[in-house]
């Protein structure tokens, strides 16, 4: 079982990266004038809009003029979540 439970950690990890790359990602892109019709750019803004529009409705305040912070509080908030989803499965499977 204990197997079973660090393979499932595991990937969960990866996703877990894989999806702040994509935030990452997203914001290099804010900053210059990308193609919208460019299927990367399109991806990058399906895969974040949903969870940014989402924060940025909750806490308005994340927006500062010119700057958005949404990516960064998402990340920190990705992180933080990582660590104690993947630290409590890990005890679990322990």
């Amino acid at each position: 079982m204990g197997v079973i439970v660090i393979a499932v950690v595991r990937i969960l990890d990866l996703a877990f990266n894989i999806y702040m790359f994509i935030v990452i990602a997203r914001a290099l892109i804010s900053w210059v004038s990308p193609d919208p019709y460019n299927p990367i750019v399109r991806f990058l803004h399906s895969a974040t809009d949903p969870v940014l529009y989402r924060l940025r409705r909750l806490l308005p305040f994340l927006q500062a003029g010119a700057f958005d912070f949404s990516p960064i509080v998402l990340l920190v908030l990705l992180s933080v979540a990582q660590q104690l989803i993947v630290g409590f499965l890990l005890q679990l499977a322990h």
